[in-house]
């Protein structure tokens, strides 16, 4: 699909109308047909009470295989969830950290919710293994490869950060875990939807994200991948009656799914797999690689007006280390962002690292260009 028929998608996002919407790598736009599903929601349960949920759960396997399509992994590999820190720690509970492998491998650029669930899991035996980035950008593979050893039980990274958009090299690191007998937890939430990934040819053993971002899904429809090969091997200690073969007959004992229900644990988040669908449709649509190529050119025009205005950049340079965001930073960073936000321009702003600015597929370039004549009027 070629920019000018991605720009003709904008229609079915309302808010773009109203807002300068650069706030992607955060909260995507809301397709206009959410409200529509969610009425379908709303109806099915007012009309068909207790009924409603023989056509609710197959939805569970239908929305899991829709992000299965996005990220090659094949039929029935995906189960929904709710959020990313119980999902780290599903996968955690399923591993044994009372032996000499116990030690779980990541950087210091992780976001907090899955670096506080491998904190607290030092109660369990974990040995939380932190790899610093020098600059608050990068981290450099190497020293996270050379941290990964025959002590490593699981590597649990982000595929993109989401403090400054540095894309790292998964299959290197996957690579090095499985040579040293080791698992990776790849988190996709930044990346997935403007940046391709390929389960299989990366070999990944689990991997989890979200939707509230460039899915444009909205919150709590989280999902799991478990390598088909290996999900039948590991029994989450965080389980749930979806989780039986037969949940349905109520038995005292639990005797787990073959299958990826064996990762499904308690009931299911019903609205935000309703909420979820139209986004997922839409990025089909259009395709994360026509997303991923738009993205590379309005990214590195945004680094090139930054430098021209003295704006400092922290985000990588190089197009290939760089997903979907620029984050600039000046001396009053912080209170022109609020500024911005009254005029009408959706962005963000992180503590030591500056303003996320972040296009999708439906921004145009003269988007991106009034929010940098609004910074260099705004800046101090």
């Amino acid at each position: 699909m070629i920019e000018a028929e991605m720009l003709k998608l904008r229609e079915e996002f309302p808010i773009l109308s109203r807002r300068t919407y650069l706030i992607n790598n955060s909260l995507g736009a809301m397709p206009k047909k959410v409200r529509q599903r969610l009425n379908e929601f709303a109806d099915l349960w007012d009309v068909e009470g207790v009924e409603a949920w023989w056509k609710w759960l197959p939805l569970v396997k239908d929305t899991g295989n829709m992000i299965g399509r996005i990220i090659g992994a094949e039929p029935n590999s995906v189960m929904m969830h709710q959020n990313v820190a119980t999902l780290t720690a599903m996968v955690l509970s399923a591993l044994d950290f009372t032996g000499k492998r116990n030690k779980l491998v990541y950087d210091s650029m992780q976001f907090t919710s899955p670096h506080y669930v491998c904190q607290a899991w030092k109660k369990y035996g974990a040995r939380p293994t932190v790899v610093q980035s020098p600059d608050g950008v990068h981290v450099p593979t190497e020293l996270l490869l050379k941290a990964i050893d025959e002590e490593t039980l699981l590597v649990p990274v982000s595929h993109v950060l989401f403090q400054s958009s540095y894309i790292q090299d998964a299959k290197a690191i996957i690579d090095k875990a499985h040579s040293v007998g080791a698992m990776v937890l790849l988190d996709v939430y930044q990346s997935i939807g403007i940046v391709p990934i390929d389960v299989k040819k990366l070999n990944v053993d689990f991997l989890v994200g979200g939707s509230v971002k460039w899915l444009c899904g909205g919150p709590g429809a989280c999902y799991l991948y478990v390598r088909p090969d290996i999900r039948s091997k590991y029994s989450p200690a965080m389980t749930g009656w979806f989780s039986h073969k037969r949940p349905f007959k109520f038995e005292r004992e639990m005797d787990e799914a073959d299958d990826i229900h064996r990762w499904m644990g308690g009931s299911p988040s019903v609205p935000a797999l309703y909420s979820a669908q139209s986004g997922y449709e839409i990025i089909h649509k259009v395709g994360v690689e026509n997303i991923r190529k738009k993205s590379m050119r309005q990214t590195a025009m945004m680094i090139e007006i930054a430098d021209k205005q003295g704006l400092k950049v922290n985000s990588p340079r190089e197009p290939e280390q760089r997903g979907g965001t620029v984050i600039v930073d000046f001396a009053n960073a912080e209170e022109a962002h609020h500024a911005l936000i009254k005029e009408g321009f959706n962005i963000d702003y992180r503590p030591n690292a500056g303003i996320r600015i972040s296009p999708h597929f439906y921004n145009t370039d003269e988007e991106i260009e009034r929010i940098f004549a609004a910074i260099k009027r705004l800046k101090k």
